[in-house]
């Protein structure tokens, strides 16, 4: 009789003997039953796996032919009180089969994960950055379009066409804007997950600088311990004066 370590060792061997899954199924001992649960448990995992991804391939593969380098745009970064708004541009091609999706719905060791996967096998990855300065200037929302517009020119490879998550882009290419984009297209999903892990890791090295808000776990959000640090320590050089908690002090 196969032991259940000869069975895990088997279950580790793709692709699995059809002969060893039905042996393992019909095998009445409760530990081969365990295995044989887990072993259909990591089947269906990878099947939605497989779901996901032909799923978020879907606009890419309809443009494709006509568009073969489609750069996904992405943005992190509007919302905090400190700190730059991060744009990613990547350009991905069929081979790459990484299911990616929102970064705000993935664990940082997963976003890390992906985020090696995306910058390893990308045709073409680029950020684009503005920092408190440029948004006290133009205001968030442009110069998060000025970001992506970076993010686009500092590509290595031209793009033929874009998508884009809820912007449209300020540069002279085809270009499809797309609501939740990051959950709908597999390049803007890259694309989110490259500019979220830039942007913390910057945001966790401005915590060095600058200590007492909590910048490595809010990312410069206002948070309690951000607001906390703002009365208590004072505004950095790295605070958007435009917003309101850090205009109330300046005026204070």
């Amino acid at each position: 009789m196969t032991t259940l370590a000869e069975y895990k060792r088997l279950l580790r061997k793709e692709p699995v003997a059809p002969e060893i899954i039905n042996a393992l199924a019909m095998d009445e001992r409760s530990g081969a039953q365990a295995l044989f649960a887990s072993y259909k448990r990591k089947l269906m995992h990878s099947r939605q796996q497989e779901i996901m991804l032909e799923k978020h391939r879907q606009i890419e593969r309809s443009l494709w032919p006509d568009y073969p380098a489609i750069a996904g745009i992405d943005e992190v970064g509007r919302g905090p009180l400190a700190g730059p708004v991060i744009t990613a541009a990547v350009i991905l091609d069929a081979t790459f089969d990484v299911p990616v999706n929102d970064s705000k719905q993935l664990t940082a060791h997963r976003r890390d994960q992906l985020f090696a996967d995306v910058i390893t096998n990308a045709r073409a990855v680029a950020i684009g950055v503005r920092d408190n300065r440029d948004i006290d200037k133009y205001n968030i929302y442009h110069a998060t379009e000025l970001a992506m517009a970076d993010a686009v020119n500092n590509l290595r490879l031209q793009p033929d066409y874009l998508l884009v998550d809820a912007m449209t882009v300020p540069v002279n290419i085809p270009q499809m804007k797309l609501i939740k984009g990051d959950a709908r297209s597999i390049s803007i999903g890259a694309a989110s997950i490259v500019a979220k892990v830039v942007r913390d890791r910057l945001m966790a090295m401005y915590d060095q600088v600058y200590p007492g808000y909590g910048f490595a776990q809010n990312a410069g959000y206002g948070t309690k311990v951000h607001l906390a640090g703002l009365r208590q320590l004072g505004i950095t050089p790295i605070h958007r004066h435009s917003f309101a908690p850090v205009k109330d002090i300046l005026n204070q």
